[in-house]
């Protein structure tokens, strides 16, 4: 039969976890595993801003015809401004657009394709560790992966050998960068570090690919911009991802961008025009609904200001949670031992707990969290700190 020689592969861990929680009936089970916000009842809600705009979009919206290549324009005229800031000069040149992605995911996919298409031979640098789905976005499009050094064994932001290996980079190589709340560790670049990784980026030629997909969740919507935005008036030519999953609460509506900063508006035109046709051959248009949603609140000041209040309640919950994790692990004798959680930011911390203590922390109390110690922090239940802390304690003993 034409299907027998094909086998079966593993699933993907994360989505294995969601499924071992659902199927565990420990009623003090803890889910610190999948990356998505959650609130004081544990469930990830649909923000009032969005509820507002797509009850905007119900009584106003007229079609369902195709958005186009690029998606919405006016979502990507928005979107373009949240990242870069209006009155960011790039704008005013015209050296910048947005192509609408499905998710960031989506946004580093095309990137992805681009880089294969349009830059042969470029390989692109990651860091180590990150986000899983790099590895595998950028194997299957072709492009060759090497990883620069991020964390070290001791669980600490090993900045001078990021910059050591940076240095060693070949010409002209793609370097993806963490804006803010990097995933999976948490631990962010001071803005000293970043000009230092922009003077290595410019010595060396590297074309910096900024991957943003938690705009507000670190320092504010405007602070965690920072280094895309120096980076970006800074260089002839940036590829930002942009992600609407996480601020948004859009995660399943698919929503991002993969915004591009040329060195002048008829170049942009160029490279716009290869998207465009990557695009076709991946999604050829992308959903409306996530994108039409953002386009309201973002062009409406009230429901901006709505939103933006929601995102920073979201981003200041997860931080409180970091805090109250640390606090209620002092009585153990733990706090000094996992301090680096106070200064990591966004959703995730890298625990530093061995896959031995994590398998442990499942088995024994229940706690769902990845084999490399990578925690959800926005997946703490705060009326239940003692308890994860002693479970915490347990396993470190």
């Amino acid at each position: 039969m034409h299907f027998d020689a094909i086998g079966r592969v593993p699933g993907d861990p994360i989505l294995g976890l969601m499924e071992a929680y659902g199927a565990d009936s420990n009623p003090g089970k803890f889910d610190l595993g999948v990356g998505v916000y959650k609130d004081a009842q544990g469930l990830t809600p649909i923000l009032q801003s969005v509820k507002q705009a797509e009850q905007h979009l119900v009584d106003r919206q007229s079609t369902k015809t195709y958005i186009g290549g690029h998606g919405d324009a006016a979502f990507g005229q928005l979107i373009n401004a949240l990242v870069l800031g209006a009155d960011s000069p790039l704008l005013a040149g015209k050296r910048v657009g947005a192509t609408q992605t499905p998710g960031g995911t989506g946004a580093l996919r095309l990137s992805a394709d681009f880089i294969a298409q349009c830059l042969p031979g470029r390989g692109v640098w990651l860091s180590n560790p990150t986000w899983p789905i790099h590895e595998t976005i950028f194997a299957a499009a072709g492009v060759k992966a090497s990883h620069y050094p991020y964390v070290g064994a001791d669980n600490r932001l090993d900045f001078e050998a990021m910059l050591a290996t940076l240095n060693q980079a070949p010409k002209g190589d793609v370097v993806l960068l963490h804006a803010c709340c990097h995933n999976p560790t948490g631990f962010d670049l001071t803005h000293e570090q970043w000009r230092q990784v922009l003077d290595v980026v410019r010595s060396r030629g590297l074309l910096p690919l900024i991957d943003f997909a938690y705009q507000g969740f670190g320092d504010g919507l405007e602070q965690d911009a920072w280094a895309v935005r120096l980076f970006a008036e800074a260089l002839p030519e940036v590829l930002i991802t942009s992600s609407c999953s996480k601020n948004f609460g859009l995660y399943r509506d698919r929503t991002g961008a993969l915004i591009v900063c040329a060195r002048d508006a008829d170049k942009l035109v160029d490279i716009r025009s290869q998207l465009a046709n990557i695009a076709r051959n991946l999604w050829s248009t992308p959903p409306d609904h996530g994108a039409a949603v953002v386009a309201t609140i973002l062009g409406n000041p009230d429901l901006k200001g709505l939103w933006a209040d929601e995102v920073e309640a979201m981003r200041l919950r997860i931080a409180q949670l970091r805090g109250g994790l640390l606090e209620a692990l002092e009585p153990h004798g733990l706090r000094e031992r996992f301090a680096h959680m106070g200064v990591q930011r966004g959703m995730f911390s890298y625990t530093g707990l061995s896959p031995e203590q994590v398998k442990q922390l499942r088995e024994r109390h229940s706690v769902y969290m990845v084999g490399t110690g990578r925690a959800n922090v926005a997946g703490i239940d705060a009326t239940r700190l003692d308890a994860l802390a002693e479970a915490i304690a347990d396993v470190c003993r």
